[in-house]
């Protein structure tokens, strides 16, 4: 299974609610209705808690600060998520479109994996 995880960061005039809101409800319907064409067999959404909440885990082993979330999506192989159709391309634009709406692209990394399943 080859999976993109991609690190977001909201557009400085957004609140974190604000993000997680128009990312849930605007920009996942907009995924789940391009899935087919792209092959995407599952996309999940993690929204980020108040920085408060991890500050004993930062403090205790760092990490990350600053993202208000991470979206995760699967594919069965890259064959599947490196399809030449035509409509694949432009539900991609679709998706690179609204996202350019609500997360700085600039300050969002993102990477391929292949998950290997342990429990």
């Amino acid at each position: 299974m080859i999976k993109l995880t991609f690190c977001l960061t909201r557009l400085p005039h957004l609140s974190r609610a604000e993000f997680q809101t128009y990312w849930l409800e605007t920009h996942a319907p907009l995924v789940a209705s391009v899935k087919d064409v792209l092959r995407i067999r599952r996309y999940v959404q993690l929204h980020s808690l108040p920085a408060d909440v991890s500050e004993g885990l930062r403090a205790a082993r760092s990490g990350p600060e600053g993202y208000d979330g991470v979206a995760q999506l699967w594919w069965e192989s890259f064959e599947d998520m490196a399809t030449r159709d035509p409509a694949a391309a432009e539900a991609g634009r679709l998706l690179l479109e609204d996202e350019r709406k609500f997360i700085d692209l600039a300050r969002s990394p993102l990477w391929w994996g292949e998950e290997q399943v342990i429990i």
